[in-house]
């Protein structure tokens, strides 16, 4: 089927590991185990088909140099676990917008001069070829995220937006209905990580109610040493990502909405800690009621990498735009936005549902 050309929005450290993820495993057999992607070879594409060839950054130590050493540019700390060849794909300037907080100027030193306009992006996807574009911005990235979904809509490309920003999920349908009158597919919002905070929190929420407790208040508390936690020291940018963190854990209870409105649920980011780099620490905490309103109480601590659990992710992502667009699918795709997603346009199940419907719309 050829390669998958994708254009990546924010080259930081999610880039940082999904570039190199996909080198890693570039040359591996098609029935070779790969921890974190759902198949090497998904549909007719394998994770040596995706092909980086644009990519927009607002930092001056990015911008101007090849991808290839930009994801190695401070402040990204992921290290290096591959050698990735020069790529001949130069960072353009992005505009800065909302992208940049006011607490984040210092780390990621963004230029300094006029921003792109819109036509000179999507003129620059273009030029580049990109079936896909990747939205790895910042948290709180709510005006530069429009931007980009609106400059891939004039490219003619498919959209995988990685963050927080409602868009594949849009409360009021514009986002998904301009993709589809473009016929381009939608992906998002918000990618779940491999194991992560939520994916994990969701398990046991959901295992809770199978076996009929009554779940009464819960929280989730990450910390981590990275620039994306730094940046959501500032309450305002998290606004978007306390919803999709909270919808995906109180989706799967049918009073979880109730627990909602009672404030017996708090999830989210929690503090920045320089030295654990790029160590995120979750805790959740999880208090019920069982048979004869007797007490159940979980709690839990869990440590990963942060960026490797959401680049194997982003690499079925990337794959499934790709097949979406071969089907001629239009719009939000629902489907797989559900399995990948912690805020998709319709919640389901992980293990049941969601899966289900990803592999029926892998397999057509």
């Amino acid at each position: 089927m050829g390669s998958i050309k994708v254009a990546i929005i924010g080259v930081g450290n999610a880039a940082a590991a999904l570039v190199q993820g996909v080198y890693l495993y570039k040359e591996a057999e098609e029935d070779e185990f790969i921890p974190g992607v759902y198949a090497v070879k998904l549909g007719p594409y394998h994770i040596g088909d995706i092909e980086f060839v644009a990519a927009f950054d607002v930092s001056r130590k990015k911008i101007g140099k090849d991808l290839s050493e930009a994801i190695f540019a401070e402040p990204n700390i992921v290290p290096k676990f591959v050698d990735v060849p020069k790529l001949g794909v130069i960072v353009h300037r992005g505009p800065i917008m909302d992208g940049v907080a006011p607490h984040m100027k210092s780390s990621f030193e963004p230029y300094e001069g006029p921003e792109p306009e819109l036509g000179e992006v999507a003129d620059i996807l273009k030029e580049s070829r990109a079936e896909v574009v990747v939205n790895l911005l910042p948290v709180g990235s709510e005006e530069a995220t429009r931007f980009y979904a609106l400059a891939t809509l004039k490219a003619g490309a498919a959209f995988v937006n990685a963050i927080p920003v409602f868009i594949a999920s849009d409360p009021r349908g514009e986002w998904p209905r301009r993709y589809e009158e473009a016929g381009l597919p939608l992906l998002g919002d918000d990618v779940k990580g491999q194991i992560g905070a939520t994916i994990l929190h969701r398990t046991l929420v959901r295992l809770l109610h199978m076996r009929g407790v009554l779940v009464e208040e819960t929280y989730q508390l990450n910390i981590g040493g990275n620039t994306d936690f730094l940046n959501m020291t500032v309450e305002e940018r998290l606004h978007s990502k306390r919803i999709s963190k909270t919808r995906a854990v109180t989706s799967i209870l049918p009073y979880g909405e109730v627990l909602e409105k009672e404030g017996r649920v708090r999830i989210g980011p929690s503090d920045y800690v320089p030295f654990l780099g790029n160590i995120k620490v979750a805790y959740i905490y999880i208090k019920g009621r069982s048979f004869a309103n007797f007490p159940v109480t979980i709690d839990v601590k869990l440590t990963v990498d942060d960026k490797s659990m959401i680049a194997g992710i982003l690499v079925d992502a990337i794959r499934a735009a790709k097949i979406a667009m071969d089907k001629g699918m239009r719009g939000a795709v629902k489907e797989a936005s559900a399995f990948l997603f912690k805020h998709p346009p319709v919640q389901a199940p992980d293990d049941e549902t969601a899966r289900k419907w990803f592999e029926s719309f892998i397999t057509g």
